[in-house]
């Protein structure tokens, strides 16, 4: 369960640091009013799952999933640069988020 509440944490971290564009530096209501719901959402999740899991490694998976998540949401909304290279080091992030899960 506690993997579980961690993978939806990264998730609504995804969901906060997108909403957190769409304030327009918190100018615009609904996108603020969504991202702290998302960012509450996230910080819930994760002080629950290091009850459980190693505070380093849901950390990292954390981050991971949230960095890796809001990097290719960018790319696919967002017109970021979709550059070989970014691909590749995203690459690498989602290939430690499995790691860690495996090791942990």
């Amino acid at each position: 369960m506690a993997w579980m509440m961690l993978i939806i944490a990264g998730l609504a971290e995804i969901g906060g640091v997108i909403s957190l564009k769409l304030t327009e530096g918190f100018t615009k209501i609904k996108p603020t009013i969504s991202c702290l719901l998302f960012a509450g959402i996230s910080f819930y999740l994760l002080s629950a799952s290091v009850q459980t899991l190693p505070v380093g490694t849901a950390y990292a998976i954390w981050t991971g999933i949230g960095s890796a998540g809001s990097i290719l949401i960018g790319m696919l909304f967002f017109k970021e640069s979709k550059d070989i290279k970014r691909i590749i080091l995203i690459s690498g992030i989602v290939i430690s988020i499995i790691g860690l899960k495996f090791v942990s």
